[in-house]
């Protein structure tokens, strides 16, 4: 039931909770779920390399001050997928992060996304990276991080390699 917002914990005696099942937060919950589903299919980067170390490799796994955490995943053809999470209760403005590679960066997901339920903050869909060190990276990008979200960035595709919706 977690997929679909259900309010209480699934009980083998109980059953599903369907009261309400179409109420607009649990939409939203849906189409976060379908859209996670969704990317995964389409990103190999989060599947390909699971059992290989070179598949993950982490950003920056300890920013306790900020309650924010990153990294990165790869594809067989050294595609990164990066992800980080804002764990605290207030967005981060400006919060630099490292990345691989300079150049422009696509927001993939967004949890904090309107169409899920949240503020509608975010990056505008895409993030400028520079040839700047960062977190052991040589390139890095100012990103705004909303309250208790997650962002998937990934490089941009060239036109004839865009991914088809």
């Amino acid at each position: 039931g977690c997929e679909w917002a259900q309010p209480s914990e699934w009980s083998e005696q109980h059953g599903l909770d369907w009261t309400g099942s179409h109420e607009p937060a649990r939409e939203e919950v849906r189409r976060l779920m379908a859209d996670l589903n969704r990317i995964y299919r389409q990103t190999p980067a989060l599947w390909s390399r699971d059992t290989e170390p070179g598949g993950f490799v982490w950003i920056e796994p300890d920013d306790h001050l900020h309650n924010v955490y990153s990294f990165l995943r790869y594809d067989n053809h050294g595609t990164p997928l990066a992800c980080v999470a804002n764990l605290a209760g207030l967005p981060h403005d400006g919060y630099r992060v490292g990345l691989p590679r300079a150049g422009r960066w696509v927001e993939v997901l967004n949890t904090d996304s309107a169409s899920y339920g949240g503020s509608g903050a975010g990056n505008l869909g895409h993030v400028s990276a520079v040839a700047d060190p960062w977190h052991n990276q040589p390139a890095s990008a100012a990103l705004h991080l909303p309250a208790l979200s997650v962002l998937w960035l990934e490089p941009e595709r060239s036109p004839r390699r865009q991914r088809r919706p």
